[in-house]
């Protein structure tokens, strides 16, 4: 018996725009991609990019939930630091850090990391193929 499953679906288009660089897009948003072999500062390369769409990820879920849990913050932040293996190619590992300023509980901030973990989509595709760990803790004043 199949259950009913709503999906999502998204569409992004990317184009390579010369040697130095490719442009994402989706929406009404572009993206300027690294993708000159030399390596450019003023973009994402894909691994920054997977490393960015996790941290997204993080971030919505907590606007997610957080009205849910009426959890309340004043500020989150995320830090994260990707490991990438030569061969073959892929991300290692990736821990994050995720400060989030509030004057919840510890207990209630476990409860927000465990929903994070739980119910983020790209947290829940990248963890199994990578070494995913972290902490979620309260920001210092």
């Amino acid at each position: 018996m199949s259950e009913n499953k709503t999906q999502m679906t998204f569409t992004v288009t990317a184009q390579r725009l010369d040697a130095h660089g490719s442009e994402a897009r989706c929406k009404s948003a572009a993206l300027t991609l690294d993708t000159d072999l030399a390596g450019r500062l003023d973009a994402f390369n894909p691994a920054e990019l997977l490393m960015a769409a996790l941290a997204g990820c993080m971030l919505k879920s907590i606007e997610r939930v957080s009205p849910i849990l009426k959890f309340e913050l004043r500020r989150v932040e995320v830090h994260l630091h990707g490991v990438r293996q030569d061969a073959p190619p892929c991300m290692e590992s990736i821990d994050y850090e995720i400060l989030v300023d509030t004057d919840e509980s510890d207990q209630r901030l476990e409860r927000l990391h465990d929903n994070i973990r739980k119910f983020g989509t790209v947290f829940n595709t990248v963890a199994p193929g990578t070494r995913l760990q972290g902490v979620l803790r309260r920001a210092i004043q």
